[in-house]
């Protein structure tokens, strides 16, 4: 089972950059698209792959976050946010049951320029979503994937020291992803790859991309019980269309 998951920074600015095209090419069971910026009525005109289901979870407010999922697997059921109503209005989680795992398509919260959100994110966000990962394992294994807005370890962004406090870089934002993976979690890509210079968002300012000046924020993270199913996990640096890259994940 080959799944992809990439933050699209606008579903309708991607589909004019190559979605699409990419979509057809990379013939993936499912795609979880993040940062959708859209609600299913303003991409009517989109005429989107042959044999894909499609699931939205859009922000209340318009342009803004928004998570999508295409599948080819019948899922057994669908559920949108992780059920409260103080986390729930960005559109940020839809969860896919499949028979054997959950699988969840996350936009986790950015701390914001200043941190502004950083205690949102840390101390409610982070919390809750865990909480629901919790409950759902205790049914089946459950893989989250999507923009986690979180580089966790020095070998994740370029410059980690001129970084740290900055949002994506802090104690607690890597302490509490450094809790969900003690407890029974692994960083699928670094069961792969332990090296550094792997990437999967680059600032648009100062040619970033094309220096490969980036951070790794974009994951597919895996209950351990999933550990002997894991075939590969992988980086595409290549596929442009966005100030993120599509990772990938697949199953055997």
């Amino acid at each position: 089972m080959k799944l992809i998951s990439w933050n699209v920074n606008g579903v309708r600015a991607a589909h004019k950059k190559g979605l699409l095209d990419f979509m057809e090419k990379t013939s993936a069971d499912v795609i979880c698209l993040q940062e959708a910026k859209a609600h299913p009525g303003d991409a009517q005109h989109i005429a989107w792959p042959h044999g894909y289901e499609v699931f939205w979870n859009p922000a209340v407010k318009k342009g803004y976050s928004g998570t999508i999922v295409f599948t080819r697997v019948k899922p057994k059921n669908v559920t949108l946010g992780i059920g409260l109503p103080d986390h729930d209005g960005e559109g940020r989680v839809i969860t896919v049951e499949y028979a054997d795992f959950f699988l969840l398509n996350v936009y986790q919260p950015n701390s914001q320029r200043g941190l502004t959100r950083l205690e949102y994110r840390t101390q409610h966000w982070d919390p809750a979503f865990f909480a629901y990962l919790k409950k759902l394992g205790k049914k089946k294994p459950v893989i989250f994937c999507g923009d986690l807005n979180v580089a966790h370890t020095e070998l994740d962004l370029t410059n980690p020291k001129t970084n740290h406090r900055n949002a994506g870089f802090t104690d607690e934002e890597r302490g509490n992803f450094s809790k969900v993976l003690a407890a029974g979690f692994v960083d699928t890509f670094r069961e792969f790859e332990k090296g550094p210079g792997h990437y999967s968002w680059w600032s648009q300012m100062m040619n970033c991309r094309a220096r490969n000046i980036g951070w790794r924020v974009d994951y597919f993270v895996a209950a351990e019980k999933l550990r002997p199913a894991l075939k590969r996990a992988w980086i595409s640096p290549e596929v442009m269309g966005s100030d993120h890259c599509p990772v990938g994940l697949e199953l055997a």
